[in-house]
C-alpha cells in the first residue's frame, strides 16, 4: 500500500481518537537501544504541548510505535504524527551523529467511534512487547503509558 493510498480518505476531527501505527525505516530496531528509546519518549510530551493532542495509550518497540491519539482544537492528525516523527528523527539522528530517515513515510491510522472500547484498545496497544516475547511482565518494559491503566 503506498503512501498516497494510506492518505486516501483521511480525516482530521476536532476531539477526534485514532489508532496509530508506523514503523522505522527498513524495519530497522533502532529503540532496542535504551538511551534512543529515551529519547523518542520525551518527543511524545513535546508533541503534546506543541501540537494540542493527548497520546493516551502508546508503546514503542524495537522497530515501530503504536499510539492512541486524541486531537485537541485545531490539531489535525497529519501534522500531530509527522511532528512526533519528524522531531525524533532529528534527535535521534543527532544522537547517532548521521543523516537519513529513521521512519517508512507514511503511517496507519484508525478513528475511533464512540462506542469502541478504549480500554481494550488500550490493553492490546500495551500488551504489544508481551505479544513479541520481549518481556514476561507489561510492568518490566520501559517504554509504555496508559490513561486507562
Amino acid at each position: 500500500m503506498s503512501w498516497s493510498d494510506l492518505r486516501n480518505g483521511r480525516f482530521s476531527q476536532e476531539g477526534g481518537e485514532y489508532f496509530i501505527t508506523f514503523n522505522t525505516d527498513n524495519k530497522r530496531e533502532y529503540f532496542s537501544d535504551f538511551n534512543l528509546a529515551c529519547l523518542f519518549c520525551l518527543q511524545i510530551a513535546i508533541n503534546e504541548r506543541k501540537h494540542n493532542c493527548i497520546w493516551l495509550t502508546w508503546v514503542l518497540m524495537p522497530d515501530h510505535f503504536h499510539g492512541l491519539l486524541r486531537l485537541g482544537k485545531n490539531a489535525e492528525l497529519s501534522m500531530v504524527v509527522g511532528a512526533l516523527k519528524g522531531a525524533s528523527s532529528f534527535a535521534i539522528n543527532k544522537e547517532l551523529k548521521r543523516t537519513g530517515r529513521l521512519w517508512q513515510a507514511s503511517f496507519y491510522d484508525h478513528a475511533l467511534r464512540l462506542d469502541d472500547d478504549r480500554e481494550n484498545i488500550s490493553r492490546y496497544i500495551v500488551a504489544n512487547p508481551l505479544r513479541k516475547n520481549l518481556v514476561k511482565r507489561i510492568g518490566d518494559y520501559p517504554f509504555w503509558n496508559s490513561i486507562y491503566l
